[in-house]
């Protein structure tokens, strides 16, 4: 790779991927409502795999066939890829469907996204996003068994995607932001922060990684900003970061502290983050070296049937972009590893 020089470090991202939250709710490109027909394609796919006993997310692409539908999934993956780095599908009758049936459904449209990986250490790859009564005040609880407002951040994985089944009572708003843009912000005000964010922090595994000791980082210092190959992708979760430095030391700088604020305080700016509040049927598709994702914090309701309850994929991406190695290991199982398997950690699933 050629070493990155400082007229490229300094020079601002000129694509669909830097936008602003005025231009994606202007832009629908990224977006798709299923049609009747798509349904029904959906359903037939369902009923190919479950006549031949292939699980609910057992199966590969050539055993869940969308003749038409498949184009106008490739069409929302090419913005998910190369251009504004999210895509939103919207109109799946979740209520039509036994637990089995929306698992397999989910996971068919999946294929069509990407390969999935584990994550977490027992080994999901598809996993409930819900409230388990974790404390998120717990540096070893992840937020996504919780109902708290979740920073803006990026998942340890290329693309995230979300099936909502039950929204919330109130609350729960999914925010996304593009790093790129937030990268250009910095370029523009905050240069002084560059070095801190292309050196990185480690990345706290809370109990999850191969060795499944409960203070175990990743092995190297992850960017929050890597250029591999020409291209910049993005990797910033301060909750890890931070438990990470309490965790093996050295405590973080002012200077560090300062560095992770500014990106958290950039991603909420309301000219640069956008807020979608997803709905039953509604599965998004979130590019994580490019876009950044939060969440509202949210009321439930009081019955089971009715909480906040959503399914949810991480994925590599099949046509990867290119990435440092290091940059993309995340869990200590190489470079687009997924989750070990495990019983390290310590919090509600």
């Amino acid at each position: 790779m050629p070493q990155l020089t400082e007229s490229m470090r300094l020079a601002p991202i000129d694509s669909h991927a830097a936008w602003t939250a005025d231009e994606l709710a202007a832009d629908t490109s990224w977006t798709y409502r299923f049609s009747p027909a798509d349904i029904a394609e959906l359903e037939a796919a369902v009923r190919g795999v479950q006549s031949r006993d292939l699980g609910p997310s057992g199966f590969a692409q050539r055993d869940f066939p969308l003749p038409n539908l498949a184009s106008q999934i490739d069409r929302i993956m090419q913005q998910v890829e190369t251009g504004r780095g999210v895509g939103l599908f919207r109109g799946i009758p979740t209520e039509r469907y036994d637990e089995a049936t929306l698992t397999a459904l989910y996971w068919g449209l999946g294929t069509y996204f990407g390969d999935a990986i584990s994550q977490n250490s027992r080994g999901e790859t598809v996993a409930e996003v819900i409230d388990k009564g974790n404390d998120h005040g717990d540096m070893n609880v992840r937020g996504y068994k919780t109902r708290a407002e979740l920073s803006p951040h990026v998942d340890s994985c290329a693309l995230t995607t979300l099936l909502c089944v039950h929204p919330a009572k109130s609350g729960g708003d999914s925010l996304v932001t593009s790093s790129m843009s937030l990268y250009n912000r910095i370029l523009t005000d905050f240069p002084e922060y560059l070095d801190v964010y292309y050196r990185g922090f480690y990345h706290d595994l809370r109990g999850e990684g191969p060795t499944g000791k409960i203070d175990e980082v990743t092995h190297y210092e992850i960017p929050v900003f890597s250029y591999f190959e020409d291209t910049l992708s993005c990797a910033f979760n301060s909750r890890i970061m931070r438990s990470a430095r309490e965790k093996v030391g050295p405590p973080l700088t002012a200077h560090e502290n300062d560095a992770i604020d500014l990106i958290i305080s950039l991603a909420q700016d309301p000219t640069l983050q956008y807020r979608m509040r997803l709905e039953s049927g509604d599965v998004q598709l979130v590019n994580n070296y490019c876009v950044m994702h939060a969440r509202d914090i949210y009321t439930d309701f009081d019955d089971a049937p009715r909480k906040r309850r959503l399914l949810r994929l991480w994925l590599n991406l099949r046509q990867p972009r290119p990435l440092a190695p290091n940059f993309a290991d995340r869990y200590n199982t190489g470079p687009g590893g997924g989750v070990a398997v495990g019983d390290g950690a310590r919090y509600a699933f």
